[in-house]
């Protein structure tokens, strides 16, 4: 999945937006199982400190004095981790009262103190009748939940402080087996909404592959317009694609209307000034028949090259190379039979030309052609596909006959350039080719064959 693509964005923005919701939602789950099981334990405390109070009683001498223990066992083994603790609260001071008052404790303090909620008030801050709750350190370092409830007893002059507290080490292990649980459980149901949400992205978007795949058949010429049902999202875009390439047909074909009827309109009166000139003894007869004979070369050039500019331009044309360089070969062997010149061919397998049969005719044409002219007996083409950013193929005849010099294997390329005017021919052949070449984003070159003859390599797309 490529970072730019649509598929990437939509799933890394969906990711985020989920990570946050599950973040938030196992931090808001946590924390309210975590106080659910505070406030329970804090409950159990509260039913056991009212226990105590009703246990405590202010003796004839003004001493408090427990009246009962306890039924808690937990209570009388030493440093259980489950305390109480009773003491009057005088000027902020928890030792005695006038000397007198010493705090109560279970015997599971043994010689130990709680830190209550309470510890740091004075005798006027103290709230009375309300329950306290805290955190504190008991003996052995361990971790203690505190509840205690300052109250006003009758027959003494001071507020009592109730406080009773336990162990909390197995209700932090509760909760963070919980929270690893809960994380655990939200992991995977993330990883499973992710993986829901690839496939639906995958699926959502399956529809602009098949348009992409549809668009790559018209551009190899299997198809003409985009075929098939599709989303009502992404029916307008096909619509419209549909449209343009029926549209820039229309063009096309308006445009080859209107050469052809120029080439047509112009055709008519040369033809009449070549007969006129041919009747004609006067002395501007000669000139006006080589006039004439160069405006025809001139308009047949130009329809050939404009016709070949816009097929090279159009969507989806494309000729295999294998059957029609064989009916070339065919065809050359025949003309040239009289001098039993030899066409060999090996072409690559399923190699097509991306562009208009004619026009790939009439370039391996003019080239096999021109070998078979110039050739001794022997005349090869090959054809294969190249590697490159663009997807190319070439197209190689070699013949054995006298071959080019270097120097001047460019001036045959110029239009109406020939060597050896003893050889029928226009000059136009080569360049013609060359052009046609470039207009489809190729190129003509000339070397030296294998034969000792000359090379013609012409580079074109493919399919």
């Amino acid at each position: 999945m490529r970072l730019d693509s649509l598929a990437f964005r939509l799933t890394a923005a969906a990711a985020i937006w989920l990570a946050i919701v599950l973040i938030a939602g196992g931090l808001a789950l946590a924390s309210v199982f975590r106080q659910s099981v505070e406030d329970t334990f804090d409950a159990n405390l509260d039913a056991i400190l009212d226990s105590l109070i009703a246990a405590i009683e202010v003796s004839a001498d003004g001493e408090l004095a427990l009246t009962r223990q306890l039924s808690d066992p937990r209570f009388q083994r030493v440093y259980s981790g489950w305390y109480w603790q009773v003491r009057a609260i005088g000027d902020g001071k928890p030792e005695a009262l006038d000397g007198k008052q010493t705090p109560l404790r279970s015997r599971s303090l043994f010689d130990q103190a709680l830190r209550t909620p309470s510890r740091d008030l004075v005798d006027t801050d103290a709230p009375q009748d309300r329950l306290l709750t805290g955190r504190s350190s008991g003996p052995e370092n361990q971790p203690l939940r505190v509840v205690e409830r300052v109250v006003r007893l009758p027959g003494l002059d001071a507020h009592v402080s109730f406080a009773v507290a336990g162990n909390i080490s197995k209700l932090d292990e509760q909760i963070d087996e919980f929270g690893g649980l809960l994380a655990a459980a939200l992991g995977v149901i993330g990883a499973g909404i992710l993986i829901a949400l690839l496939i639906q992205v995958r699926y959502g978007l399956r529809p602009l592959e098949r348009v992409t795949q549809g668009l790559h058949d018209i551009r190899t010429g299997d198809e003409t317009r985009l075929k098939g049902d599709f989303p009502t999202e992404i029916e307008p875009l096909a619509n419209e694609l549909n449209s343009l390439l029926e549209y820039a047909n229309d063009v096309l074909e308006r445009a080859r209307t209107h050469v052809g009827n120029l080439a047509h309109a112009l055709k008519t009166p040369l033809s009449v000034l070549a007969n006129e000139a041919r009747d004609d003894d006067g002395p501007l007869a000669p000139v006006v028949s080589h006039q004439t004979g160069l405006m025809r070369q001139q308009i047949e050039h130009h329809l050939s090259r404009a016709r070949t500019a816009a097929n090279a331009r159009v969507l989806g044309a494309s000729a295999p190379v294998e059957p029609l360089l064989a009916g070339l070969a065919r065809t050359l062997e025949r003309i040239y039979q009289d001098r039993a010149v030899s066409v060999s061919m090996s072409v690559e397998e399923g190699l097509s030309f991306k562009g208009e049969a004619q026009d790939l005719e009439e370039m391996v044409g003019n080239l096999l052609d021109n070998a078979c002219k110039w050739a001794e007996k022997n005349v090869s083409v090959t054809a294969v596909a190249t590697v490159g950013t663009i997807p190319m193929l070439m197209i190689t005849v070699d013949d054995d006959g006298p071959g080019l010099p270097p120097e001047k294997r460019d001036q045959v390329l110029k239009r109406g350039e020939r060597l050896d005017e003893a050889v029928p021919g226009s000059g136009l052949g080569l360049n013609i080719v060359g052009e046609t070449a470039e207009l489809y984003g190729g190129e003509l070159r000339l070397s030296e064959s294998e034969q000792n003859g000359l090379r013609a390599e012409i580079s074109l797309p493919r399919v």
